[in-house]
């Protein structure tokens, strides 16, 4: 099976591909390093003719950046999606598409399964859940893989926004289930592979790491990893920023599992590496087909 890879230089991209490459699957990588700037008619000259599953790895999931830049999140949550579920449509080919728990508001009581309807409460989240029901409209032969919380996310809030001796402030009320970059590549790499046997499994699936948390017992957990600044006083308070997350994000994961066979992990063994992944994200590589 042939398989084109979109990506970013963000660790996701890399690490899937660098695991991907240990496959007898034929792999091409196609760099988007700026959705905004890709040139979409242009994707009969990136995407091999003989291509057989598209796999979309920009992960996009900073509610922030989203709301900072509608135009650009459209593009990259939605034109571009969109283009490739055309692209693929007209060529037989199939689509892996990330989405994430943001298309929920939050509201409801128990965790989401996945045939719950989107009810999006940001930016990020309306493009994610508008990408989703065009999906299902415009290809049948695809996989949306909702996600948890980036857990590299908080993680760089957490470096970026505290020194020696600050303050912390993090919704105890918003619950969610991080994930790592390690763990997400895991499930994807899992999920391709069986479409490599030949599994027709189409449809809406969801990943989240195990064990729920709130964002404020997230940041202790973060707060005592080696390289986070010491002295960090952690408080259970409602940042401006915390506005645009839902208070319910928690995804169940039976679906994959009784699917693909994917169990979740617990995010909290993956702490260290998610921190070691994060420090590479500069590793760029040179040989990547750009898309603009």
């Amino acid at each position: 099976m042939h398989v084109v890879v979109v990506h970013d230089y963000g660790p996701l991209g890399r690490i899937l591909l660098e695991w991907l490459r240990d496959t007898p699957l034929q792999i091409s990588p196609l760099l988007v390093s700026d959705p905004d700037k890709a040139d979409l008619s242009a994707l009969e000259e990136w995407i091999p003719a003989d291509t057989d599953l598209i796999v979309n790895a920009l992960w996009l999931t900073d509610p922030e950046a989203a709301e900072r830049d509608p135009e650009g999140i459209r593009k990259a949550a939605f034109s571009l999606p969109i283009a490739l579920a055309e692209f693929a449509r007209d060529r037989d080919m199939a689509l892996l598409q990330l989405s994430s728990c943001y298309v929920f508001d939050g509201r409801k009581q128990s965790a989401y399964i996945a045939s719950n309807p989107g009810h999006p409460c940001n930016e990020l989240g309306n493009w994610q859940w508008e990408c989703e029901q065009a999906l299902r409209t415009l290809l049948p032969r695809h996989i949306i893989l909702r996600t948890g919380w980036s857990l590299g996310r908080f993680i760089r809030k957490v470096q970026q926004g505290t020194g020696q001796g600050d303050t912390l402030r993090l919704p105890g009320k918003c619950r969610g289930q991080p994930v790592t970059v390690r763990d997400l590549a895991r499930v994807m790499k899992a999920v391709i592979l069986q479409l490599d046997c030949g599994a027709e499994v189409w449809g809406t699936y969801q990943y989240a790491g195990a064990e729920e948390i709130s964002l404020y017992e997230l940041g202790l957990a973060i707060a005592g990893l080696p390289g986070i600044p010491t002295g960090i006083r952690v408080v259970d308070d409602m940042p401006e920023w915390a506005t645009l997350e839902p208070a319910n994000a928690t995804l169940i994961c039976t679906k994959i599992r009784n699917t693909f066979g994917i169990k979740q992990l617990p995010w909290r063994s993956g702490l260290s590496d998610e921190l070691e992944a994060l420090s590479s994200v500069g590793d760029k590589r040179p040989t990547d087909t750009p898309a603009h």
